[in-house]
């Protein structure tokens, strides 16, 4: 039996009329531009939290720099380690509510002695407290008594007497951390760790030399 030409053009035009009702269609356009951009806008969201928490915690560092350095030269001609261990500790509650890692506090006495013949720089005496958190470069060594020091040019006088608080925190990211301390691998070990510092000098307040006893 023959077919007639409107027969086989019927079925063609059905279909492009329910393809151009498909393309006309805008229910769930919504949905599909929400599904697209969400991902994007959920980033942003983290990203803006974490670069603040880590301003905020980078700040806190160099507070605890200048704290400690102010407790320890408001002492009198002496302090003690026990003295000495008590406002490192003071100085790491300072971080909080950040609490992934600790920081390490580092305190150094430098003696600057006078220019009879040369002025020579060198360590009285240092105290560190450890803090945790692994994954940044390690810290050097503290310098012990007697040994040479450096100081900035402006603060080179001889016959003077710093101390100087160095502040180091292995900062961990909350997007990548984990509570089980586990390292991370792949993409996120690229970013799970940042190490911030911060130096800060000052004199003694009540005298011109501070001795620590058991340092």
């Amino acid at each position: 039996m023959a077919m007639k030409m409107g027969d086989i053009r019927r079925p063609a035009l059905s279909m492009f009329r329910a393809f151009k009702r498909l393309l006309e269609d805008r229910r769930g356009v919504g949905a599909v531009e929400f599904a697209m951009i969400a991902p994007i806008m959920f980033i942003m969201y983290f990203v803006t939290i974490e670069a603040s928490q880590a301003i905020t915690t980078n700040k806190k560092v160099g507070r605890i720099a200048s704290m400690v350095a102010d407790l320890v030269t408001q002492q009198q001609d002496t302090v003690t380690a026990v003295e000495a261990d008590a406002i490192m500790q003071i100085g790491q509650s300072i971080i909080q509510p950040y609490s992934r890692s600790q920081p390490t506090i580092s305190i150094t006495a430098i003696e600057i002695t006078p220019a009879n013949p040369a002025s020579q720089v060198r360590v009285a005496w240092s105290r560190r407290q450890a803090g945790s958190g692994t994954g940044c470069p390690p810290l050097p060594a503290l310098p012990q008594a007697g040994s040479p020091a450096t100081v900035p040019t402006a603060l080179n006088i001889p016959g003077t007497f710093l101390i100087r608080v160095e502040t180091d925190l292995c900062y961990k990211p909350m997007i990548f951390w984990n509570d089980s301390q586990e390292n991370a691998l792949g993409f996120a070990a690229a970013f799970n760790d940042f190490p911030m510092h911060e130096t800060y000098y000052n004199r003694p307040r009540m005298g011109t030399t501070i001795v620590c006893t058991g340092c």
